[in-house]
């Protein structure tokens, strides 16, 4: 069985036991989030959602607050002796998914 949820702007499919990193959530590690199921699919049916299944949430278990690699931003204007150096890690929440129930 697996399931599409939507968090942050952005939809993952997901398994049990999946381990996915999502944006930024507001909990604490080994604390339970709750996602609403855009698309549940079975071994033989799928179910899909208008806009989400009823009665239908995967469960996870938030694992860590973790950052993304560095990203560098420079921006260079040729003849004007303007640079600008700038470095950007994207904070992350690793969420491990426990079950789906639907």
């Amino acid at each position: 069985m697996y399931a599409v949820i939507q968090t942050g702007g952005k939809q993952y499919r997901v398994q049990q036991g999946d381990v996915i990193f999502v944006e930024k959530l507001d909990r604490q590690a080994d604390e339970v989030v709750n996602f609403d199921v855009l698309l549940l699919g079975k071994d033989d049916e799928t179910v899909i959602g208008a806009p989400v299944v009823e009665g239908a949430k995967v469960e996870g278990k938030v694992v860590s607050q973790v950052k993304s690699a560095k990203v560098v931003v420079y921006k260079y204007k040729a003849k004007k002796n303007e640079r600008k150096k700038q470095g950007h890690r994207q904070p992350y929440t690793k969420v491990e998914i426990t079950a789906i129930n639907g």
